[in-house]
């Protein structure tokens, strides 16, 4: 492994441009930040702020140049005119110094800067600025992307809330202080599956008669509590036992104790870095470029164009080593419990009784919504798929929080998947759209292989609706897909082939929602 010294770092994806110098430690960081006089960031003018200030930024922390033994800059994602800017600057240098160039994913890099300053090895990230909400984990030699957002990151829901009540750029701390006065009370709540969505929060947000203070408490423990669910779904399914806190919106102080107390809960660890750390900034840069470095990789210059759109999960990370931390696929047990995110399921007498529990990271009105909306909406649902011909379990009795049914003994598909089993699950997921019914929750994990005839039988129907939207079941597949790629990288395509025709099997419209799952994993998130 070859040996590098000091590691310059330039970031530049949006507002802020910073550089840094890395060698076994931080050296020094210089950040400036674009503050647009009106509204939010506009792209060239943020640009055009880079280049303004990029020679001075530079200057500050590259007092001696001949100990630079690389370059390293801020490839993607992010503002395109941002990007170019720093690019050519970092071309400019590696060529003058006469060092290698890397291309750094910022994604990547806020998630390694957590890693190392707050010494946790092998987390699921929740990751949540301006840009970007994603939820991500390390697995079999890549950072997946195990839950995100549909539409636009929670920074950017945060701000144009903010800009509706003619509130500064950055909207987050402002609208943080205002809560801290409020009340909650019910806002659009959206998560499917292991994705989310702020659109519609926001939009009921600005449209709300309530005072501000209670507003901006609704929009945050909405928006934080949609965060969390997904981030405890993704530490339940991949059995990780630490969760990191990054992104320029993870320096809110109820975001952080919303985590710690999830984590709490589930005897997991939390992490969040020093606020320095969190925001977009040139150290980030530096150290995983020394991390890049020191595995191997560079860039020609040639080879060094931006990607605007570049996912965390493109990146293949040579530097990481990997721990394993299996979930438990068994559902046989007669006397003990099995835990889920949201309900524990205990079995006795042939039955399973499948209890939600209460969240005490969430506002208690909405808390105890959530659990009775979806009890009751999981027990209706299950009655309707099961008539349309879907293995699901059989109900004998239902409360406000609790539903007891069959219990069904196997293994679950996660840890039994094969291209046929794929395949019969696409067939029982085709019937379960023809019914009318989107699962919202379609990952392997509640798909159970029956011992008695190995068919694949349907559970966890909590996030469930009736819907004929294309879009709706497009977001159904396209969670299904997203966890056959987390979690099963070298074969997912031969999976997703197969869930795919057993789906084309049983539902006549499965063409036209393929190519909507198409259009969906296509999206950009950097908006």
């Amino acid at each position: 492994m070859p040996a590098f010294g000091q590691i310059l770092g330039i970031e530049g994806t949006a507002w802020n441009l910073s550089a840094a110098l890395f060698d076994q430690d931080l050296l020094c960081l210089c950040s400036r930040p674009y503050s647009p006089a009106h509204g939010g960031i506009h792209p060239r003018e943020a640009a055009q702020h880079h280049a303004s200030v990029i020679k001075e930024v530079i200057a500050s922390v590259l007092l001696e140049p001949d100990k630079v033994t690389g370059v390293a800059f801020s490839q993607g994602p992010g503002l395109g005119p941002c990007l170019r800017t720093v690019a050519t600057a970092a071309r400019s240098l590696a060529l003058a110094l006469d060092v290698p160039l890397v291309g750094v994913n910022h994604c990547v890099a806020h998630v390694e800067i957590g890693c190392w300053a707050t010494g946790c090895r092998d987390p699921i990230v929740l990751y949540a600025s301006g840009a970007n909400t994603q939820v991500i984990g390390y697995l079999n030699g890549r950072y997946r992307i195990f839950g995100e957002t549909l539409d636009i990151g929670i920074g950017n829901a945060l701000d144009k809330f903010a800009r509706a009540k003619d509130h500064p750029h950055p909207g987050g701390p402002l609208i943080e202080t205002q809560a801290k006065a409020g009340n909650y009370f019910e806002l659009p709540y959206t998560v499917k599956g292991m994705d989310l969505a702020f659109s519609g929060l926001v939009s009921a947000a600005k449209d709300a008669k309530e005072p501000l203070s209670d507003v901006c408490c609704s929009l945050q423990e909405t928006a934080f509590a949609m965060c969390v669910e997904v981030t405890e779904r993704a530490l339940s399914l991949t059995g990780k036992d630490e969760v990191l806190l990054v992104g320029g919106v993870g320096a809110n102080a109820r975001l952080q104790e919303m985590l710690k107390i999830m984590c709490e809960e589930r005897g997991a660890q939390f992490f969040v870095p020093e606020r320095k750390y969190l925001g977009d900034n040139g150290a980030m840069i530096a150290y995983t470029g020394k991390l890049m470095f020191e595995s191997g990789q560079s860039l020609a210059i040639e080879h060094s164009q931006v990607n605007p759109s570049f996912r965390s999960d493109e990146v293949e990370v040579t530097w990481k080593h990997e721990v394993t931390h299996p979930p438990d696929h068994g559902q046989d047990g007669s006397t003990g419990q099995k835990r889920g995110a949201e309900a524990v399921v205990s079995f006795r007498d042939g039955n399973a009784v499948k209890q939600r529990v209460s969240k005490r990271y969430r506002a208690p009105a909405l808390d105890k919504k959530l659990i009775s909306e979806r009890t009751r909406a999981e027990a209706r649902l299950i009655h309707i798929a099961r008539k349309g011909g879907v293995p699901t379990p059989v109900m004998s009795d239902i409360t406000h929080d609790s539903i007891v049914m069959e219990q069904v003994t196997g293994t679950l598909l996660t840890g039994s998947l094969s291209a046929a089993h794929c395949e019969e699950a696409g067939r029982m997921v085709g019937r379960l759209h023809t019914t009318g019914i989107m699962h919202g929750d379609l990952t392997t994990s509640n798909m159970i292989l029956r011992q008695s005839d190995g068919r694949c039988v349907l559970i966890d129907f909590g996030l469930s609706q009736v819907t004929t939207e294309i879009e709706q079941r497009g977001v159904d597949i396209h969670v299904m897909f997203q966890t056959l790629k987390s979690t099963n990288p070298k074969e997912a395509g031969v999976f997703c082939a197969a869930f795919a025709r057993g789906y084309m099997e049983t539902f006549a419209g499965a063409g036209e929602v393929l190519a909507r799952e198409q259009e969906i994993e296509l999206r950009g998130r950097y908006l």
